[in-house]
């Protein structure tokens, strides 16, 4: 009588195998999303940041205005206007920060005194 072998078949390995790539390839589709996502976050917080940063600075002496953030910043410009608000009194100082390549952009809006 032939003894029991100890081991797997090749066709055990083989799906086992299969299931791993599987798995793999699951967690690396899901680590590529959450890195992009990261990503597109951190951009949209530098973009803020230098936005309100710009808009404190306006805000001692509300002018119209452009420029960029060279040279910590090359690729981001901004945009400053002063607009009438809709309400007697105000004004509106839109501060536009935005990016060359693709195009985003982050706008902020603040209503101030005349």
């Amino acid at each position: 009588m032939r003894g029991a072998s100890s081991g797997f078949t090749l066709l055990e390995v083989m799906v086992s195998l299969a299931i791993m790539a599987g798995v793999i390839l699951t967690l690396l589709g899901s680590v590529n999303y959450h890195i992009g996502i990261i990503a597109n976050e951190r951009d949209s917080t530098t973009l803020t940041l230098l936005a309100r940063s710009r808009m404190t600075e306006l805000e001692q002496t509300p002018a119209k205005g452009e420029g960029t953030f060279a040279p910590s910043h090359p690729e981001l410009s901004w945009k400053a206007e002063l607009l009438p608000a809709d309400l007697p009194g105000l004004q509106k100082l839109v501060v536009k920060v935005r990016r060359g390549s693709d195009g985003r952009e982050v706008a902020l809006v603040r209503y101030l005194q005349k």
